[in-house]
């Protein structure tokens, strides 16, 4: 597989698949811009090189041409984080975006319109991609965020470049090596931190990991229903009542494997689900009716950190409590800070999923972990061992 380091971009045009789905404004203007940052070594790895990029990317959920996912809202900014300049193409295919890729100059780059705009982005279409592949000599993608989509610019277009002339960006290969350094290479304790609302959301994730671990720490809503599923009381706790056998099921092949599993010795409750309702903490076994977990207690907000600290890799996954209502953030403050510590310290750490990567970037820790995952979706699916249509297209 080619590799983007080794390869020499001079006088060949690329087209690159970006993840640039940012969030704007009422005023168009971008809120974070993370996505867009994430792809700059790859863009001028490329114009350092001698050649030019074409990006695309998507940007929302667009019925058809709405002006407010147009791509030419993100010109300036790029132009600003690139420092050159930028033509815009006001649509992806076609004799307009044929035109101005033709032209490009060494050091140039063109940004295309929003690729979803058309739907035969998403339905894959093979035309489609063979009009995108037709602007440029080579083809890369860097949108992990992507990757588990099927979608034409990001699978469909490989076939048509061989397999010199197809490659992952810098961000692409820096997400699976993370990721595999954990669950491949992880120096042990190797820890799991899974967290949120629900069992069944996570459920396929715990059980392809569990191999790969030592310690699996559960928090956030789901902890209750291992604690039901172990004969506890959680009075008004999120439970899904469905999931208690495989909750136990989880706890037996952990033991099996020799993994040990943390839950949350106490719960901060709350008599409501609300930031001004009354708190009480309760053993997380022993919830009172009417009252429900929300957030780690004081005791198992000491033992998460103190085994995060022990460990010599950790894999974040899913907050601690209602992190969004400052009340009950504490936890996942806790987890967040610890880990940040634990990185500090010489540990690897891995977060990813959109409310781990929004808590670390809540509380001003972003550069303070291993890696920060962009792929929400994806960083799941390849967590729970699934094959991703983008990583795969490029590997064939």
């Amino acid at each position: 597989m080619t590799s983007i380091d080794n390869f020499n971009f001079k006088n060949l045009k690329a087209i690159v698949r970006v993840d640039f789905n940012v969030p704007l404004n009422d005023y168009f203007e971008i809120t974070d811009d993370t996505r867009m940052r994430a792809a700059l070594p790859t863009i001028k790895k490329i114009l350092n090189d001698g050649g030019s990029a074409i990006l695309m990317s998507h940007l929302g959920r667009p019925k058809g041409r709405e002006e407010k996912y147009s791509l030419k809202h993100l010109v300036n900014h790029l132009k600003e984080l690139t420092g050159v300049e930028v033509i815009f193409a006001n649509d992806c295919i076609g004799p307009e975006a044929e035109e101005k890729a033709a032209n490009l100059k060494p050091g140039q780059i063109l940004l295309l319109e929003n690729l979803r705009f058309h739907p035969e982005e998403k339905k894959g279409d093979e035309n489609f991609a063979k009009q995108l592949a037709a602007l440029a000599d080579v083809y890369v993608n860097d949108a992990f965020g992507t990757a588990h989509r099927a979608h034409a610019s990001t699978f469909t277009i490989a076939k048509f470049f061989p397999a010199d002339k197809k490659m992952f960006g810098y961000l692409i290969e820096k997400e699976i090596k993370s990721v595999d350094k954990v669950l491949k290479e992880g120096q042990s304790p190797v820890l799991a931190i899974i967290g949120g609302a629900k069992v069944s959301s996570k459920i396929t994730i715990i059980e392809n990991i569990l191999p790969k671990i030592d310690v699996l720490m559960i928090g956030g809503g789901m902890a209750y229903t291992f604690f039901k599923a172990l004969g506890g009381k959680t009075g008004s706790s999120l439970v899904e009542d469905d999931y208690l056998d495989t909750a136990k099921e989880v706890m037996e092949k952990a033991k099996a494997q020799n993994v040990k599993v943390l839950l949350p010795a106490d719960s901060l409750c709350a008599d409501a689900f609300a930031n001004d309702a009354n708190t009480k903490i309760f053993p997380s076994d022993d919830i009172a009716d009417g009252w429900m977990g929300l957030d780690l207690g004081e005791k198992a907000r000491e033992e998460y950190k103190n085994t995060i600290l022990q460990a010599k890799t950790i894999l974040w996954n899913g907050p601690m409590g209602v992190f969004e209502m400052d009340k009950f953030a504490k936890g996942t403050e806790v987890v967040a800070k610890a880990v940040a510590e634990a990185t500090q310290n010489g540990a690897f750490s891995v977060v990813g999923g959109g409310d781990s990567v929004a808590a670390v970037n809540k509380f001003h820790l972003a550069d303070k972990v291993s890696h920060v995952s962009t792929g929400g979706g994806a960083m799941l699916e390849y967590l729970e061992g699934k094959t991703l249509p983008g990583i795969a297209a490029i590997m064939k």
